[in-house]
């Protein structure tokens, strides 16, 4: 069965023909092509929350060291990561570095 995602999940409308691509534009993780398949994914569907730019929240995100905390927090990342189990999940891109960030 194919796994939610995250445009999904949220319905905000910024999948590649969701209902808000004109006022604004396709989100970056349903066009990151380099992505695909990570954890049961479309894109970064199922890897958002390592994608800079996704506009989650009412506002643009950043990377994803500045974005971390609200993400892990988010009921996108709860469920891709009890989906995928422990020993599937993938939390970083593959070659992505976390770097913590003073604010």
């Amino acid at each position: 069965m194919p796994r939610s995602n995250c445009w999904e999940i949220k319905k905000c409308g910024r999948e590649p023909d969701g209902n808000k691509n004109g006022e604004l534009g396709i989100c970056p993780a349903a066009k990151d092509t380099s992505c695909n398949g990570i954890n049961s994914g479309k894109n970064a569907g199922r890897i958002c929350w390592a994608t800079a730019g996704t506009f989650c929240g009412g506002r643009v995100q950043g990377d994803f060291a500045r974005k971390s905390v609200s993400c892990m927090s988010c009921e996108v990342f709860k469920q891709i990561k009890a989906e995928e189990g422990a020993e599937n999940f993938v939390l970083l891109k593959p070659g992505q570095v976390y770097q913590a960030v003073a604010k």
